[in-house]
């Protein structure tokens, strides 16, 4: 074992958080560069993008919970975690591969079937970034104590991944999405590879009773609790998904919009300049949410406990979204914007993971993390198969912040009901 795990280092907490940034660097290139790919490349429109990105969370609704539970019970390659999180990185990076070639691949094939080619894409990119998130996101409570520790594993986890995050809505909106995919696909495979070699999982998950500063029996599952945080956290992500598949909707009509009669070449650079607002917009938000975990959100959560800073930056993005719906009527006040809604994603990619661990029983974590991950698949599904269909029929695409604000409210008003599991910390 290294003497930085020992320690529990902030290097060693940095390392811990590389397959997460792998995965969050690979949704990241899907969220940019999927939905400006099918529409401006290949024609599609918003309900068949919709059903495109229903393809991977449909798959995942069986593949998160069976993955987790077989992680729990399984170990070869001298790990619990770390076979799938190699297997998922690597299919993650060929999928990536694949993605600015699907015209190439359907005409390879001879099927002339655009349509199932992207979904085969989409569903094993999405699949594949599934399995892996998992047990990265498992990993960090295998190797750290339950409390500060935890929440410092889960803080730290989103910092790094979301300062990649923000490097590659930067080199999307630099260098554009195709350098960016090809950028992509060796990252996800070093930040898969070599931190999950290195890091030492434990051959026996134990519960751990002696922090007396967690108020659930570690060894125990408090289901009601989790179910709440489950709901609560689905919420969130209806209100996250539907900006990040159909801000192209919004930023096309009321920023960026195509004038009538405008020749090819007019199109072309408008659809570009499109594709740059979105990385930058996405940029922004990212750098957000790398910056506060932290060293705002984890000193914050000590004071005044998780759920309530949760709860707080959820309300705030809720705001910001509907800022967006009333003001956005420029490309700066959008980034202004999301950088307010990127306090809210901070929170959202970290603060849930560790409250959820807290509440269930640590030897079947795999299995819970990954029924809890269906708060997050099943959202992406109504997003892309109700709301799809939704936004592609209204005639006004400001209706994408109004769905997206609503669900993010929802959302803080669920959170007043979970339990704070870890005590805040009081000055004397």
């Amino acid at each position: 074992m290294l003497g930085i795990q020992k320690r529990l280092s902030n290097t060693f907490y940095a390392l811990l958080s590389l397959p997460a940034t792998a995965m969050g660097f690979a949704l990241s290139i899907q969220i940019s560069a999927l939905s400006w790919i099918l529409v401006t490349k290949f024609n599609l429109n918003l309900e068949e993008m919709g059903f495109v990105w229903a393809a991977g969370p449909i798959a995942g609704l069986i593949a998160q919970p069976v993955v987790g539970l077989i992680s729990d019970n399984v170990w070869f390659w001298g790990g619990r975690r770390r076979p799938f999180i190699i297997i998922g990185g690597t299919l993650a990076a060929l999928m990536l591969l694949a993605l600015p070639n699907i015209g190439v691949i359907n005409e390879a094939i001879g099927i002339n079937k655009l349509i199932a080619v992207a979904l085969v894409v989409a569903l094993t990119l999405d699949l594949s970034i599934n399995v892996s998130f998992n047990p990265t996101r498992s990993l960090i409570a295998d190797v750290t104590p339950d409390g500060i520790p935890r929440t410092k594993g889960y803080t730290w986890m989103q910092t790094i991944s979301g300062s990649f995050g923000v490097l590659a809505y930067a080199i999307g909106a630099v260098f554009g999405n195709y350098f960016l995919i090809y950028f992509g696909v060796g990252l996800v495979l070093l930040f898969t590879i070599i931190p999950s070699l290195l890091i030492v999982e434990p051959r026996e998950l134990k519960k751990e009773n002696e922090n007396s500063n967690i108020e659930n029996e570690h060894g125990k599952t408090d289901l009601p609790e989790f179910l709440k945080i489950c709901f609560a956290n689905a919420f969130s992500w209806l209100g996250v998904q539907t900006m990040f598949v159909f801000i192209i909707a919004f930023i096309s009509q009321k920023i960026n919009p195509t004038p009538d009669g405008s020749t090819k070449e007019m199109i072309d650079a408008i659809d570009l300049k499109t594709g740059q607002i979105i990385s930058i917009s996405f940029l922004v938000l990212n750098a957000v949410g790398a910056i506060l975990p932290v060293l705002v959100l984890e000193p914050v959560s000590e004071k005044i406990g998780r759920v309530r800073t949760h709860l707080l930056s959820v309300g705030i993005m809720s705001v910001a979204y509907f800022g967006i719906l009333f003001f956005g009527k420029s490309e700066y006040v959008l980034y202004f914007l999301m950088a307010l809604a990127g306090i809210g994603w901070a929170a959202i990619v970290s603060l849930p993971f560790a409250i959820m661990s807290e509440t269930v029983n640590k030897s079947k974590m795999g299995f819970f993390m990954g029924m809890f991950n269906l708060s997050i698949v099943i959202p992406q599904l109504i997003v892309s198969m109700v709301f799809g269909t939704i936004i592609n029929n209204s005639a006004d695409k400001g209706i994408v912040f109004i769905i997206a604000g609503a669900s993010l409210a929802v959302s803080s008003v669920v959170w007043l009901i979970v339990k704070e599991q870890t005590k805040p910390v009081v000055e004397n």
